[in-house]
């Protein structure tokens, strides 16, 4: 193991070591951002590490590191990432002065003041000889996407994952979302990281008066593609275990569903997902066809939730006389708060449902 990797390492500002610094693997991590983007950076705008060490891979520095996150910071509001560019190596270059040195800057100078300040760069960054010049200056536009969302105390995935939405950045949205339900699970990535980051866009759409629509669409666009990645093939059908999901008709959020029927099929139950919207008449046929264990119907307004309904499902019968049998049916989502029907499971998080959906089918 080399001097760089060994345990209990000094580190300097950002956690960054500080003798052989991070790879580019690592600091995309860090940021929020696909290796492909800090490549980009890198190539088109000499945004790269100062120094370099011996072998293939470069290695990142708190200071080059502090240059990315202000890069990250200022593509977050919309600013184009040439003239974002531009002005991180206008501060690096301010901040080092005219006399300064090409060490000017390394780790050990002081962090930013405060972690909701975005960090400024301590190095005179140099532009590869190559590489094309950048844009003219023009007058700054005015922010497209805000300062960011508020997150509160979650965790470091939901920043990466809630910046990578603002940037509209597919590939990195895509890999962090993976990667977050590799390393949790599905039901802990999704009410850990997934749906905080959520609830966070949101939040920012109903205070700042119909932005950030596209935000929402597009993260909620790629959380059901990697729902649908991670999840294995369906199960097969077994008699009597099967589990209906599906929205109560007029509702049209299908996320929490999707990410329910994924949670299943980790588990090997075999589900049946009729998705948003579903006409009275069609869920009744779709049951009536299924002869299900369980029926989970989703409601995220408590206009669309309906008890009529639920009861209606639930009364339903199939089978020989004399082994007739009936589906539970599982009320879940916002919409049946103070809508509860006596007798039906009304599970409050993924987990729960999960669970009572298990124990309904090992009956």
């Amino acid at each position: 193991m080399g001097t760089h990797e060994r345990d209990g390492e000094d580190r300097g500002r950002g956690g960054v070591p500080l003798g052989g610094g991070l790879t580019t693997g690592e600091v995309a991590r860090r940021l929020g951002v696909a290796p492909t983007t800090v490549r980009t950076w890198d190539r088109r705008y000499g945004l790269g590490p100062d120094a370099h060490t011996g072998g293939r891979h470069r290695r990142w520095t708190a200071t080059d590191v502090a240059r990315l996150e202000r890069m990250c910071a200022l593509t977050a509001t919309g600013i184009p990432p040439a003239e974002a560019a531009r002005t991180v190596l206008g501060e690096a270059t301010q901040e080092a002065g005219p006399d300064a040195g090409p060490d000017a800057g390394l780790v050990g100078r002081t962090a930013p003041a405060s972690p909701d300040t975005p960090p400024r760069a301590h190095a005179p960054a140099r532009r590869p000889s190559d590489a094309p010049p950048l844009p003219p200056a023009r007058p700054r536009p005015r922010s497209r996407a805000g300062s960011g969302l508020r997150l509160g105390d979650v965790r470091q995935e939901c920043k990466g994952i809630a910046r990578a939405a603002l940037r509209l950045d597919a590939v990195a949205l895509d890999e962090l979302l993976e990667a977050a339900i590799v390393e949790h699970g599905l039901v802990a990535a999704w009410t850990e990281v997934i749906m905080p980051t959520l609830q966070a866009v949101g939040r920012k759409w109903e205070s700042s008066g119909e932005k950030y629509v596209e935000v929402e669409h597009f993260l909620s666009w790629h959380v059901s593609g990697a729902l649908r990645r991670g999840a294995p093939p369906s199960a097969a059908d077994r008699p009597g275990a099967t589990v209906v999901l599906a929205c109560v008709p007029g509702e049209n959020h299908t996320l929490p569903l999707e990410v329910l029927a994924a949670a299943l099929a980790e588990r090997g139950l075999p589900v049946r997902m009729f998705g948003g919207a579903l006409p009275v008449e069609s869920l009744v046929t779709a049951v009536r066809r299924t002869g299900p264990a369980a029926v989970a119907l989703w409601a995220q307004s408590r206009t669309t939730a309906s008890r009529p309904l639920a009861q209606h499902v639930a009364a339903m019968e199939w089978g020989v006389r004399g082994a007739r049998r009936k589906p539970v049916v599982l009320t879940i989502g916002p919409g049946w708060s103070g809508r509860t029907v006596t007798g039906l499971p009304r599970p409050t998080g993924l987990a729960e449902a999960v669970a009572v959906l298990e124990s309904v089918v090992s009956r």
